[in-house]
C-alpha cells in the first residue's frame, strides 16, 4: 500500500542578526607625573615600611592593615605604586611637592680640605655644616661619623677619603642625592649604598678610601631629604 507523502513545509529564513557593537578599546593609561615610573630601589621600599612601621606604633592603623600594605610595598615595583600606600600617613612624600631648588656657590677649587681625625676617640660632624668640597677621615682604633643630612652643600661634587684602621667611618646623606663610593676591605668592610639623584642638579657624594681590620660605610639615611639649599647658603652666610 502506497503511503501519500505529505509535503515538507518550508524553511523560513533566519532572521539576520545583528553584528554586536565593538568594545571600546582599554584607555592608555597616563600618568600624572613621569617620576611616577621611576623604578624602586630597596631603599624606597625601607622608607615607607619605616612610615607604615610608625603609623602602626601610633594605632593609625591596626595589624591587619598594616600586613596588607607592607604587602603591597614589597610588591611595588615604581614609585609611583609605593606613594599611594602612605599617602594619608604622616611623614608622606608625594609626588606633587615641587622639586628642591639647588643653588651653588663659587668652588673653591684651591681651599684646603677638611680632615676629621680620630685616634683611640670619637670625632662628629653634624647639625647644619658647610661641607668641604674635599674631607679627609682617619680613624685609627677610633670612631668618625660624618651626618651630611642637614649639611649645606656649596658645591655639587663633594669627596670624601675615609681610612679606617681598626676603627670606624661612618658616612649619612640625605635620602635625594647622588652617592658613590670606590674602596675596598682587608679584613675590613667598605660599603656605599649608592644613589642616583632624579634631580640632575642633585648634590653628589663620593667616598674613596680603604679599611684594615675597620669598617668604613656610607648610607642614605631614612626621611631626611634636601630642600631649598639655595635658601639654607643665604642663611648661612648671612645674605
Amino acid at each position: 500500500m502506497d503511503l501519500e507523502k505529505k509535503p515538507e513545509p518550508e524553511k523560513q529564513p533566519e532572521p539576520q542578526r545583528q553584528a554586536a557593537p565593538a568594545e571600546p578599546a582599554p584607555a592608555e593609561a597616563v600618568f600624572a607625573d613621569p617620576q611616577g615610573s621611576l623604578r624602586a630601589s630597596d631603599a624606597d621600599r625601607d622608607r615607607i615600611a619605616d612610615i607604615l612601621r610608625d603609623a602602626l606604633a601610633e594605632g593609625r592603623i591596626d595589624a591587619e592593615e598594616h600586613s596588607d600594605r607592607i604587602d603591597s610595598v614589597y610588591r611595588a615595583k615604581t614609585v609611583g605604586e609605593l606613594e599611594p600606600i602612605v599617602r594619608d600617613l604622616p611623614g608622606a612624600r608625594t609626588r606633587q611637592e615641587p622639586a628642591p631648588d639647588y643653588g651653588y656657590g663659587p668652588e673653591d677649587a684651591d681651599g684646603p680640605p677638611a680632615n676629621l681625625v680620630a685616634i683611640f676617640s670619637s670625632t662628629t660632624r653634624k647639625g647644619r655644616w658647610r661641607v668641604s668640597r674635599r674631607t679627609n677621615a682617619f680613624a685609627l682604633f677610633g670612631n668618625i661619623e660624618i651626618d651630611l643630612t642637614e649639611a649645606i652643600f656649596a658645591q655639587r661634587l663633594t669627596t670624601i677619603n675615609a681610612t679606617s684602621i681598626f676603627g670606624n667611618v661612618e658616612v649619612r646623606v640625605p635620602e635625594n642625592i647622588s652617592l658613590r663610593g670606590n674602596g675596598s676591605g682587608i679584613f675590613g668592610n667598605f660599603e656605599v649604598v649608592t644613589l642616583e639623584g632624579v634631580d640632575p642638579q642633585a648634590p653628589v657624594v663620593v667616598i674613596n678610601g680603604y679599611s684594615v681590620f675597620g669598617n668604613v660605610e656610607a648610607r642614605p639615611k631614612r626621611g631626611k631629604w634636601i630642600t631649598d639649599l639655595q635658601d639654607r647658603m643665604r642663611k648661612h652666610l648671612g645674605h
